[in-house]
C-alpha cells in the first residue's frame, strides 16, 4: 500500500525561491523541486477501505483560503541533524486546518502522530554531514523568506518510496473556499449553499 499524508502544495514562485537554497552542503540529498510540500498530517500505510474513509471524511472540511509565507532555514535533529527545512511563518489558518484533519484521523482510530506539528518544507535529507558544515550552511541563509502566497486547496498525497523524498503523487484534492469579498452580489455567493451541508 502507498504511504499517505495530507499536505499543502508549494506554488511555482515559492518553489523557485526554495530551489535557490540547493547546494553548498556536501552530503545533503536534495529534494526535487516538484516534490516540495508542507505535510499537514501523516497517515501512513493503510488499507484501501481506510483510505476511502479518510477521503470521505476530508470531503466535509469547509475552510476559507488563506495566505502563507515561508521564512527561515533550519535543521531537524538537535545532536545529529537529519534534514534541512524551510520554516513557515506563524499562521492560525494552517494550525486550524491541521487540527480539523487531526480530529478526523482520531475519529477514524488512526495511530496518533507523536511529533508536534511544525509546518515546514523539507529541502534535503542529511547523512554523515558534520555539524559545523550544517551550522555554516544555516548561518549563510538565515534571512531566507518568500513572498506570501495563497493556499487554495489541500491534498491527499502518496509516496511509494520507503526512504522518503518522493516521488509524491496527489491522490485527491479539496478546494478551500474563496473569500466572500470576491462575490459582491450576495446572491452569487457559493457559500450559502455549502452552509446547508454543515
Amino acid at each position: 500500500m502507498p504511504r499517505l499524508f495530507t499536505a499543502l502544495e508549494i506554488p511555482r514562485d515559492a518553489a523557485l525561491s526554495l530551489s535557490l537554497l540547493r547546494g553548498g552542503l556536501p552530503g545533503a540529498r536534495w529534494i526535487d523541486v516538484e516534490n516540495y510540500h508542507i505535510t499537514l498530517r501523516f497517515i501512513g500505510d493503510v488499507e484501501g477501505h481506510i483510505a476511502d474513509e479518510v477521503a470521505n471524511a476530508l470531503d466535509r472540511i469547509r475552510r476559507p483560503e488563506f495566505t502563507l509565507q515561508l521564512s527561515g532555514v533550519n535543521a531537524f535533529g538537535s545532536k545529529k541533524p537529519h534534514s534541512l527545512v524551510a520554516g513557515v511563518s506563524p499562521s492560525p489558518d494552517i494550525q486550524a486546518l491541521h487540527a480539523e484533519i487531526e480530529r478526523i484521523c482520531q475519529r477514524l482510530m488512526l495511530p496518533a502522530d507523536q511529533r508536534k506539528f511544525t509546518p515546514h518544507v523539507t529541502l534535503a535529507r542529511l547523512r554523515n554531514v558534520r555539524n559545523e558544515e550544517v551550522a555554516h550552511y544555516l548561518s549563510s541563509r538565515g534571512n531566507f523568506s518568500t513572498a506570501p502566497f495563497t493556499i487554495g486547496r489541500f491534498v491527499l498525497m502518496s509516496s511509494r518510496d520507503s526512504i522518503g523524498g518522493g516521488p509524491y503523487i496527489v491522490e485527491e484534492a479539496w478546494p478551500l473556499e474563496a473569500p466572500r469579498s470576491f462575490y459582491p452580489n450576495r446572491a452569487e455567493r457559493p457559500l450559502e449553499a455549502s452552509r446547508i451541508n454543515r
